[in-house]
């Protein structure tokens, strides 16, 4: 087994997270089993109660964790499919070191961050707890060299490329910054960063710049001289017009042959990424464009990043470019809401705990089912779908979600029963994969093709089946439902263009080469609608 690990350094927000799914992508297509996992140094537990501008996106894997919003990267390059065992925080290390000593499995040793911190560090790194075997483990460490609370991680790497001789490569991610005003690239942050690293103890095999301009020759090899790597593991990452592109790029610098030449493994020909490349040119083919509404309350790329990036997956298999205009619910009202969607194409109601900009959204969605404008609620979004219709078409004046209004007579999204006892943060949540039943001859069961299917949950209110009669005969047909504990997971109103809801997250499981069928059909009637413009 072969380690290889990704750090950063000068600045954050380099874009590990893409250089580690790169690197994954390149070797799978050279038919080696790779899994890539985040160990980030940040002491929660998990990024569930972080709010989204504090670390973007809360991703969730099928077994349920709260991870980190590389590991959506990770999926969407690879196909790959994460568990809790791919996230990892300084948090869940120190929380699993101390209860073995509550237990007194140290048999009374003091305990220290070396070496039972690191130790338990190694441990996750190798991945002991997973029965699948791979040829590589690829370890991105969140944060930036010189934190104080990616050292303990740094130590354990630091251990492992002695213990493992020959077996572990570090790709050291820095930044070239561009002085405008004297017109010239500068080293000197790489150069200290590669430094402190040295300092200690581990000296970087593999360097990738990231640039907004390009690099010449006569810099990358002052780079690999100041900083005793080989200039053929010195490759530049600079900006392109889509993060998909990185793995060509990378593969054309040889990042993928050097990481094998230095572990002493045969290089081969150059993969060709057939379906990847026939992807880049059906996107770079589009010309016309289609306006899709994200209707939220978080003015920040990263917090629907999976949605996003979904989107992008199902304009390109329909041969559009997506333009997404976000719409902030916190100010969106009914005197406005014309001015702000009358232009979109079709329109994602997003998710988002909390009151603040809940009734944006209730306004968003009845703008939308009475201008026939196709619409993709997910989570809260599909809940605030249902409160609208229970106010709008049903007459419950007073409608709402139990979250929002605990006393509303018209709960038609509550918790359930049994949820309510529990107060631990989390505990009440709806987390990872459930199955999820569709109804033969609903719209939903066209897109999926099939009537069981399985979808990723990150929630903890349900749609009220005290409500679902009245809901049925109105016109909003509930089409999915988990067959084991009868919670409705989609509704949709028949007749119009294109409306569907869904309780769980489906952005989840759309990747570069397996875009979701809810985004593709979302999209496609979106194109028609413009095209009918």
């Amino acid at each position: 087994m072969k380690y290889l690990f990704v750090t950063g350094g000068v600045v954050s927000s380099l874009g590990k997270g893409i250089i580690s799914s790169s690197i994954g992508k390149l070797l799978q297509s050279r038919g080696y089993t790779i899994t890539i996992q985040k160990f980030d140094p940040y002491i929660n537990i998990d990024p569930g109660t972080l709010n989204p501008y504090e670390h973007g996106e809360c991703y969730v894997t099928e077994d349920g964790m709260e991870t980190d919003l590389d590991l959506g990267h990770y999926e969407r390059f690879t196909n790959i499919r994460t568990t809790r065992g791919n996230s990892v925080t300084t948090g869940r290390i120190y929380r699993s070191v101390i209860e073995k000593e509550r237990r007194g499995d140290y048999l009374g040793k003091t305990i220290q961050v070396v070496p039972h911190i690191t130790d338990e560090i190694k441990r996750r790194i190798r991945r002991e707890d997973d029965p699948n075997k791979y040829d590589f483990i690829i370890t991105e460490i969140g944060g930036t060299i010189g934190d104080i609370e990616s050292m303990p991680f740094l130590e354990a790497i630091r251990q492992m490329r002695w213990e493992n001789p020959g077996d572990t490569v570090c790709i050291h991610l820095t930044y070239i910054p561009y002085l405008k005003a004297a017109g010239e690239l500068k080293t000197k942050p790489t150069q200290h960063s590669v430094k402190e690293m040295q300092g200690l103890g581990i000296q970087p095999d593999i360097l990738v710049l990231r640039t907004e301009q390009h690099l010449d020759e006569g810099l990358l090899h002052k780079v690999a001289s100041f900083c005793n790597v080989d200039r053929d593991c010195v490759v530049q990452s600079e900006d392109l017009p889509s993060i998909y592109e990185v793995p060509i790029a990378m593969q054309n610098q040889g990042l993928d042959a050097a990481i094998l030449r230095k572990l002493g493994l045969t290089i081969g020909e150059k993969p060709a990424l057939e379906s990847w490349r026939n992807f880049l040119s059906r996107r770079d083919a589009a010309t016309k464009s289609v306006r899709i509404a994200l209707v939220g309350k978080y003015q920040l790329q990263d917090a629907y990043k999976s949605i996003s990036e979904s989107l992008h997956h199902a304009g390109v298999y329909n041969d559009r470019k997506v333009e997404i205009i976000f719409v902030n619910t916190e100010f969106l009202t009914k005197e406005n809401v014309e001015e702000k969607l009358s232009g979109m194409d079709g329109a994602v109601i997003c998710p988002g705990f909390g009151q603040r900009g809940t009734e944006g959204k209730i306004v968003a969605a009845e703008y939308c089912r009475t201008h026939d404008m196709p619409t993709l609620g997910i989570c809260y979004g599909m809940q605030m779908m249902v409160v609208e219709f229970a106010r709008n078409v049903l007459g419950y004046a007073d409608a709402n979600s139990a979250e929002i209004a605990p006393d509303t007579m018209h709960n038609v999204i509550d918790m359930m029963e049994e949820q309510k006892a529990i107060t631990q943060m989390g505990g009440t949540m709806r987390l990872g994969a459930y199955p999820c039943r569709l109804k033969e001859g609903s719209l939903a069961y066209a897109i999926y093709g099939k009537a069981d299917i399985m979808e990723r949950h990150r929630h903890r209110y349900e749609f009220n089946n005290a409500f679902r009669d009245a809901f049925e005969k109105a016109g909003m047909k509930c089409t999915g439902v988990n067959p084991d504990a009868d919670l409705v997971e989609i509704v949709e109103i028949p007749g119009m263009r294109w409306y569907v809801a869904t309780q769980f997250h489906p952005e989840y499981q759309s990747t570069v080469l397996h875009p979701h069928p809810l985004f593709l059909s979302f999209i496609k009637a979106a194109v028609e609608t413009s095209d009918g413009k």
